[in-house]
């Protein structure tokens, strides 16, 4: 989890992690314990689909803690090196 955080290069949100997998893009993704299932199921499929690591994270809060932003995240991604936004 330390790496999310340390990570300039990342997704937030369900909907832009999605995109990062389906691009092929994701190299780790980070699920919090308490999102809701009709949230975070599609994106969990996606990387079972194209055997993405997974990392259960406590709760939205601490996720979004580790995002560096204010409130809950359901999901986040560290992106590979090389992909859009990569330093």
């Amino acid at each position: 989890m330390h790496r999310l955080a340390q990570s300039r290069n990342k997704t937030v949100g369900s909907k832009q992690t999605m995109k990062a997998i389906e691009k092929d893009q994701a190299l780790a993704v980070y699920i919090a314990r308490d999102a809701e299932r009709r949230v975070v199921e599609p994106v969990l499929g996606a990387c079972r689909s194209r055997q993405v690591r997974v990392v259960e994270v406590e709760n939205m809060r601490v996720l979004g803690k580790l995002c560096n932003i204010d409130v809950g995240c359901a999901c986040a991604a560290i992106l590979k090196e090389g992909a859009p936004g990569s330093p």
